[in-house]
């Protein structure tokens, strides 16, 4: 149980959900956890349950939509355990499924500065620490939406596939520098982002759940933790620009 023996990964999301749960796997792989969240509350549950376990976290809250949080979430993990050896962009948010024709503009907005530019922002304040010691390894969250152009509203579909797009990126110019970078993009997950949508477009909720019925089964949170293990261990240390969809073979049907 000794797969990120010595790491130190930084995990934005990591209050609830996929991202608690990568935290927890990480931390039990010998992982020490930063674990950020704009949920105060829900991140230092996180931080409490890696603790009890054995494992060794520190808790940050972070609006991932600020840069000087972003910088100090990196400054957190580099004060406090002396470096950043993986990077886990899974902070997102959710459009409500809104169909192209009925996308607000604040909607947008926020999906955009939250799924897009705080990866890259995160990204952006990794990669010198990365390059000065000669490794490093990013896990996107992205999703199926980013895969296929039906599964969710317009915003969230535009932000995942520039995910997708943005680890590709990522591991093409820095593979030469032994910087790793690659994604998941998973199915149906039942986690707090996906069971308390809101004020939902009934068309793009429509549209998007139209082969629902070809889906086998929905996933567990994990089941995706054990993914980002693996894409954040040497097992998969001839991988990178990949994005793994993690649906059963929904989308191949």
């Amino acid at each position: 149980m000794s797969k990120l023996q010595n790491k130190v990964a930084v995990i934005t999301g990591s209050g609830s959900g996929i991202g608690r749960q990568i935290a927890l796997t990480y931390a039990k792989e010998g992982a020490s956890v930063v674990v950020a969240d704009f949920n105060e509350e829900g991140l230092q549950q996180t931080v409490a349950e890696i603790k009890e376990a054995g494992g060794n976290a520190v808790g940050v809250k972070v609006d991932v939509t600020k840069e000087e949080d972003i910088t100090r979430m990196v400054e957190t993990a580099v004060n406090s355990f002396g470096t950043v050896d993986i990077l886990v962009n899974n902070a997102g948010v959710s459009d409500n499924m809104q169909a192209a024709g009925n996308v607000q503009d604040d909607t947008w907005e926020r999906v955009m500065n939250i799924n897009v530019t705080a990866v890259m922002r995160a990204t952006r304040k990794v990669l010198p620490i990365f390059q000065a010691k000669g490794e490093g390894n990013i896990v996107n969250m992205a999703s199926l939406s980013g895969l296929a152009g039906g599964r969710g509203g317009l915003a969230y579909t535009a932000s995942k596939h520039a995910v997708v797009g943005m680890t590709k990126n990522i591991a093409s110019q820095y593979g030469p520098q032994n910087i790793r970078c690659n994604a998941i993009g998973p199915g149906h997950v039942p986690t707090p982002l996906t069971m308390n949508m809101s004020n939902i477009d009934q068309f793009g909720m429509q549209i998007a759940t139209r082969g629902a019925n070809m889906m086998t089964k929905a996933g567990t949170t994990n089941d995706v933790a054990n993914i980002a293990l693996f894409l954040a261990s040497d097992d998969s240390a001839m991988i990178s620009g990949v994005t793994i969809a993690a649906d059963f073979g929904w989308s191949a049907y």
